[in-house]
C-alpha cells in the first residue's frame, strides 16, 4: 500500500505544478468552507479525507481528489490540509492519514450566533464529542491530547514538578531554572480546538467566557439524559453545555459541575489558567492548569 501511494504521488506531482490552487474562490461563486467540510446528508458525518464521501478514508479518496484537482472542479473536501487550496499538499496529507492507519475528527462541526456583542460564534459541542450532550475528551491546559493521568508530574509545561514551568510562565518561582516567558494566551499549536478542528477554531478567551455568561440566560436542564445548562443568547438561539465534570489523577470527579478551559493564563498567578464553571449558573473561575476540562471552541475572527 504505502509503495503504491508513493507511486501514485510521484506521477502526480509530474502531472500537476505544486503552485496549483483552487479555481475559482469565493468571487468565482465557489464557497471556501473552515476544515475542509462540505454539506453532507443529515445523520452522517464527513471525515478529515474523506473525499468521496463514502465515510471511510482509502485509497479511493487520493483518487478523487486527484481528480478534483486536474478537472479543476473545486471542492472543499479535497482541501484536507485546510489551507484555502486543494494542491499537491492536500494529497501528501491525504496519503499521511491514509497511511497512519486512522479516521481523524468528524469535519465542520456546526456554531450557533447567539447575537453577542463581540460578535464571538460558539461550537453546539466539544472537542471529541460526537453531539451536544457528549462531554468530549478532557485537556490539561495548554495540552493537546487527552491522557490517563492529570497532575503537575505529567503536565506538558513543566519538568514534573510545580516549580518546574517551561511555557507560559510569569514567575521566575515557578520557572525552570528561573526561567519566564511572559506568554498568557495559548498558542495555535497549544490550542486543542486549533489543533484538532483547524485554523477557524480556538479555544475561548477569558473575555469571551464573561461575556457568555453576562450576555445569555442560563437554565440547568437535561438533554438525552445529560445534565448541563441551555444557554439561551440575546436573539433566542441557543447552545447545549454538559456538566462534564473535572479529571483529577485517573479519575472523573464533580460530575454535577462543569468545567471548560479558556486559552487564557491567570495575570498574576502562574499556575492558574481561566475556566467557565457550570453549577446552577455559570461563572468564571480559575484553576490549577494540569486539571482535566472540556473545550467548547469558538470561530476564529
Amino acid at each position: 500500500m504505502r509503495r503504491l501511494l508513493q507511486i501514485i504521488l510521484s506521477l502526480f506531482a509530474i502531472l500537476v505544478p505544486s503552485t496549483m490552487s483552487a479555481y475559482g474562490l469565493e468571487g468565482d461563486g465557489i464557497c471556501i468552507l473552515g476544515h475542509g467540510a462540505v454539506a453532507v446528508t443529515t445523520g452522517q458525518m464527513r471525515y478529515t479525507g474523506d473525499v468521496n464521501a463514502d465515510q471511510e478514508v482509502n485509497i479511493a479518496d487520493v483518487m478523487a481528489a486527484i481528480d478534483i484537482i486536474l478537472r479543476g472542479d473545486y471542492t472543499s473536501a479535497a482541501d484536507v490540509n485546510s489551507d484555502g487550496e486543494v494542491t499537491i499538499a492536500d494529497i501528501n496529507t491525504l496519503i499521511d492519514i491514509i497511511l497512519k492507519g486512522g479516521i481523524p475528527t468528524p469535519q465542520d462541526p456546526d456554531y450557533v450566533d447567539l447575537d453577542l456583542p463581540s460578535g464571538t460564534l460558539w461550537a453546539t459541542r466539544n472537542v471529541g464529542a460526537s453531539a451536544p450532550e457528549d462531554g468530549g475528551d478532557y485537556f490539561a491546559w495548554g495540552e493537546i491530547e487527552p491522557k490517563e493521568v492529570y497532575d503537575w508530574s505529567t503536565y506538558k509545561w513543566c519538568m514534573g514538578s510545580i516549580k518546574t514551568q517551561t511555557k507560559y510562565c510569569t514567575d521566575s518561582t515557578f520557572g525552570y531554572n528561573g526561567s519566564v516567558d511572559g506568554k498568557t494566551e495559548l498558542d495555535p499549536e497549544d490550542d486543542a480546538a486549533y489543533v484538532h478542528w483547524g485554523p477557524l477554531w480556538r479555544m475561548p478567551s477569558a473575555e469571551q467566557m464573561d461575556e457568555l455568561c453576562e450576555q445569555c440566560n442560563w437554565q440547568d436542564t437535561t438533554r438525552n439524559g445529560v445534565n448541563g445548562q441551555l444557554v439561551t443568547g440575546p436573539n433566542g438561539n441557543t447552545i447545549f453545555l454538559p456538566k462534564t465534570g473535572i479529571r483529577y489523577l485517573r479519575t472523573l470527579q464533580d460530575t454535577h459541575v462543569g468545567f471548560y478551559w479558556s486559552r487564557t493564563l491567570h495575570p498574576d498567578e502562574t499556575l492558574d489558567a481561566n475556566s467557565l464553571r457550570l453549577s446552577s449558573t455559570c461563572h468564571s473561575a480559575w484553576y490549577s492548569r494540569y486539571y482535566g476540562f472540556a473545550v467548547r471552541p469558538v470561530r476564529a475572527h
